[in-house]
């Protein structure tokens, strides 16, 4: 059975482990990641962790990690 989960609350995914990137800053402002149960990748704001979380397919968050490796995404830091 395929559990559909966006559009819900990050509260409701009971008992995932939501992890965040050691080069996140003080202030909080980065993404967190979750495993879920049925192999799907639930990422939410660290400042809204009560906030909605968005659900993903292994083949979706494998897609964009590539794409962040390779530097598809660099355009979007700002630099100094």
């Amino acid at each position: 059975m395929h559990h559909v989960y966006n559009g819900i609350t990050a509260t409701e995914l009971h008992g995932v482990v939501w992890q965040k990137s050691r080069h996140s800053n003080s202030q909080g402002s980065c993404v967190e990641f979750a495993k879920l149960p049925g192999g799907e990748v639930a990422v939410r704001n660290s400042r809204h962790p009560d906030g909605p979380a968005l659900v993903y397919t292994p083949a979706e968050i494998e897609a964009m990690l590539l794409g962040v490796k390779d530097g598809e995404f660099d355009h979007l830091i700002a630099t100094v």
